[in-house]
């Protein structure tokens, strides 16, 4: 009996992995979290399995529900949105299955910030623009920012910013980060990017306010930063004809000489 912990993507059905499909059809028992997983991802389920919403529960009665499957012996699709590895709530779970000696395995998911950018057509690291991304939140009542991370000392790099959870206090976003960036840097606000029902503002720093307008919903990404909108970067090396490298030998002493191999 395994525990599996799945990514569930950002909210496509068809953005799960295949490793997540093939996990979820052959578990008996499914926890998933709530509105956040599309009914196209429970489909995998396979004929009688269990599938409890987990949105009600808490963390004492979510683990119960592992327990009593792993007494009968039956493996549990844990599935979460979006990618495990940020904000999904699922350390304090693996320690108490650690504790009770239940194993489990961690399958990664599309995270909401690549979907996010995917919807906008935009690479968000561009030669000479930014080759950093930051993935932050603002406070939230369930969980505090460490005073260390804040917008304003991220904005400090001239990263581009990927901030969750955080467009219901979007004046609070725009005076942290315009002494920063500037009024006139891209803004992009995605409302549940991948759904059917996904929606797009792009502003600047300085007309994002007005952009929104009452559209205050919890379930979007705020991404700030010049490569949302730059046109005049130069082009990366990689695919330059006179750069060296080793699967594009070039010159008469190359850094990689091509063996025949």
């Amino acid at each position: 009996m395994t525990v599996h912990f799945i990514g569930a993507g950002p909210g496509a059905a068809d953005l799960l992995t295949l490793r997540g499909r093939d996990l979820i059809a052959a578990s008996k028992v499914c926890l998933y979290a709530g509105s956040l997983i599309p009914e196209g991802v429970l489909a995998h389920c396979p004929p009688g399995a269990r599938i409890v919403n987990t949105a009600s529960l808490s963390l004492d009665e979510i683990i119960a529900e592992i327990a009593a499957a792993h007494a009968a012996g039956q493996d549990v699709a844990r599935l979460h949105s979006g990618d495990l590895s940020v904000w999904s709530a699922m350390g304090e779970q693996l320690r108490r299955l650690r504790d009770l000696g239940i194993p489990y395995d961690v399958t990664p998911g599309v995270p909401s910030f690549a979907a996010a950018a995917a919807a906008l057509g935009a690479e968000l690291t561009l030669p000479g623009q930014a080759q950093s991304v930051v993935l932050t939140r603002t406070s939230g009542r369930a969980t505090a920012m460490p005073e260390t991370e804040n917008l304003a000392a991220f904005a400090a790099t001239g990263a581009v910013l990927a901030i969750h959870l955080s467009v219901h206090v979007l004046d609070k976003v725009i005076a942290d980060l315009t002494p920063h960036y500037g009024a006139d840097c891209p803004v992009a606000v995605i409302w549940r990017a991948s759904w059917p029902d996904q929606r797009i503002v792009r502003a600047t720093l300085g007309t994002l306010q007005t952009a929104v307008g009452a559209e205050m919903e919890r379930t979007a990404l705020i991404l700030v930063g010049r490569t949302l909108a730059a046109e005049g970067f130069g082009e990366s090396r990689l695919y330059a004809g006179d750069y060296d490298r080793r699967y594009r030998p070039v010159g008469t002493h190359p850094r990689f000489p091509d063996t025949g191999a």
